[in-house]
């Protein structure tokens, strides 16, 4: 099921229409994990819960879907085979802890069926498991996935090299797709580009960007470069901007390709909510959350899309002032 039994070119209308033209996608998940007890000071990130809490990953995914999500992202976006290998993994290991990432997303998945079959058959829509694939710079974990400063010896087969065997495991793993995550330059992009071709990726994937002030990539990169980047790939069905704050209707209409993440800035959660349909009717196809919010702001984004512009806002705040990602599709 999914994505990778479809033809890539007619996939994403395809599984937009089945569910009205639109899709909702998880919430933060690092920020849950923490929310359930696990202790996150680590180089791994949220990949440390593979290691020493995969019940919690379990729990979080689960409660996503029950908030209503189409779209759970696996716990991977910190997870490399390099950085497992520095925790004292040798490489099988480390490639297992990988794959283990998809498996527990397409477990609670399977699951989730199993209790609300007759939920979802009603809708006729499938639920997608999205590989996450962080950049380098979250592999060092120093901040530069936020610059795109990787210094002058981090080349185009650097990054290749760097990412091949990573991609390769996951997207033989029963994900649906791929989603690259926090892309903050050009260079990058590229790389996944040809690694996407090189090695024949059998799924789809989407690549999204991270900007500061809605023009460039936060390296300073052109955004509508990076974005032909992804365009260039035919397996690349998605493209968009993350934690770019103030910037949303000028980057749906300047862009116009298929994601976006934003930042909230300064509005009160109530009216953040009340933008969705907004934002929809401007081209947002898949909305969802990033890093703080929480499985109540994905069940006021899915309440509010199948119910329209006249759904009744929230009594109460769902969210704290944190970033949000919203996909828009062509």
């Amino acid at each position: 099921m999914g994505f990778a039994s479809y033809k890539l070119a007619s996939a994403k209308s395809d599984f937009l229409r089945s569910n009205g033209g639109y899709a909702v996608i998880d919430g933060g998940f690092a920020t849950e994990l923490e929310r359930h007890g696990a202790d996150l000071n680590d180089s791994l990130w949220s990949a440390k819960c593979l290691i020493d809490s995969p019940h919690l990953v379990r729990r979080v995914h689960l409660d996503y879907l029950e908030a209503g999500a189409d779209i759970i992202i696996t716990a991977s976006y910190q997870a490399t085979i390099q950085g497992f290998m520095a925790k004292g993994f040798d490489k099988e290991e480390s490639e297992a802890l990988l794959q283990k990432s998809v498996q527990i997303a397409c477990e609670v998945r399977a699951d989730y069926y199993e209790n609300n079959g007759t939920e979802r058959s009603l809708r006729n829509f499938p639920i997608l498991v999205a590989a996450s694939v962080g950049s380098y710079g979250a592999y060092l974990a120093d901040g530069s996935e936020y610059s795109g400063d990787y210094g002058e010896k981090v080349t185009l087969e650097y990054l290749k090299e760097f990412h091949r065997r990573r991609i390769r495991v996951l997207a033989e793993s029963g994900a649906d797709l791929i989603a690259f995550e926090t892309i903050p330059n050009k260079l990058e992009a590229q790389a996944y580009a040809e690694l996407l071709e090189e090695d024949d990726i059998k799924i789809p994937a989407w690549f999204s960007f991270t900007s500061n002030d809605g023009v460039n990539v936060v390296s300073g990169d052109s955004i509508l470069e990076c974005a032909s980047v992804a365009d260039s790939c035919d397996k690349v069905l998605a493209v968009g901007i993350n934690c770019t704050p103030r910037f949303i209707h000028g980057l749906i209409l300047s862009i116009q390709q298929t994601k976006t993440w934003i930042k909230s800035s300064g509005m009160s959660d109530i009216d953040f909510i009340s933008y969705v349909n907004k934002w929809h009717e401007a081209g947002a196809s898949l909305i969802g959350g990033c890093c703080r919010t929480t499985p109540n702001t994905i069940r006021a984004i899915s309440n509010n899309l199948s119910e329209g512009p006249d759904a009744p806002r929230p009594s109460e705040h769902v969210t704290s002032s944190h970033s949000v990602k919203y996909q828009l599709v062509t």
